[in-house]
């Protein structure tokens, strides 16, 4: 696949970023611990998104971990390697995301698939749940009937989130139907369409949306479905459309979620990292927005 790190020069001024220690190699409590999550079973698309997680894993290497202004360096990061099966065992991939985000302020899971938010939420928000808010940034409501990459969002309020505390951010037309803007509104889901993003800034959107989700005092989950952004920069997520945002944009949104004090988890989704460009743009996105929460993180 385009994009190998394999042979990226080295420089001792220039550190790169990846290829962190394995989460059960540290002794006691870390900053950020990533995760991979690959759900692809129950797509509703044909899709290898299982392939993503190693594929963004290798596009970290190609990045530094300097920002101006923020000391990613000064962080303990580590990686929990990828949930076996996901997809066939919900359960234990939810049990063993509640094991490595109760050693993490923030944990990043790489999908995978939408599907893979269920898991990554609810085992993080653990018991929290009743208290627990969603935000996310995606083109779609995802709250179709049955279990898919289309139904996370339906099926965490069956379990128990609260609908006033999920705010879906992103959400586009011709992307979706009317019985599931009905279902939105009958949930009292908070949604900011595509278009309000035109004339209000990100930051401004993002604290807004945490506002609402943060409400009770849970914790807070940020599905960042990549899908929501433009066709040109997303062309590895099957079901993203020209007129999405931007790479910047959706950059911007992963370094407020690692900022906010309430967000204890994200996850990247909906990229089949088989079907990207030539250039991996896809791919790389996901690994700058990995860079962007822990930049947030580190500001907290």
């Amino acid at each position: 696949m385009a994009g190998d790190s394999g042979s990226l020069s080295h420089d001792d001024l220039w550190p790169r970023a990846g290829d962190w220690t394995a989460t059960d190699a540290v002794n006691g409590d870390v900053d950020l611990a990533l995760i991979g999550v690959p759900t692809c079973r129950t797509s509703l698309s044909p899709t290898s998104a299982d392939a993503t997680p190693e594929a963004v894993r290798d596009a970290l290497r190609r990045y530094s971990p300097f920002a101006h202004d923020a000391d990613i360096e000064m962080l303990t990061l580590t990686d929990a390697g990828d949930i076996t099966d996901p997809d066939g065992d919900e359960t234990a991939a939810a049990e063993r995301i509640g094991d490595v985000a109760a050693r993490s302020r923030l944990l990043v899971a790489l999908g995978g698939d939408n599907a893979a938010s269920v898991p990554v939420a609810q085992g993080t928000w653990g018991s929290d749940i009743a208290t627990a808010g969603l935000v996310t940034l995606d083109a779609h409501y995802d709250l179709r009937d049955g279990r898919s990459n289309g139904s996370p969002v339906r099926r965490l309020i069956e379990a128990g989130l609260d609908g006033r505390r999920v705010v879906q951010i992103g959400i586009q037309d011709f992307a979706n139907s009317r019985a599931y803007a009905e279902r939105a509104a009958e949930y009292d889901i908070t949604v900011i369409l595509r278009d309000e993003l035109m004339c209000r800034p990100m930051a401004d959107i993002m604290s807004e949306a945490f506002a609402i989700a943060g409400a009770a005092g849970g914790p807070i989950h940020v599905d960042l479905d990549v899908d929501v952004c433009d066709r040109s920069v997303a062309p590895a997520c099957p079901a993203s459309t020209p007129g999405g945002i931007s790479a910047y944009e959706l950059r911007q949104a992963a370094r407020s979620a690692g900022r906010h004090p309430s967000v204890h988890s994200i996850d990247l989704v909906e990229i089949d990292a088989t079907a990207d460009a030539a250039d991996a743009r896809t791919v790389r996105l996901a690994a700058l927005c990995v860079l962007e929460a822990a930049a947030g993180l580190a500001d907290r």
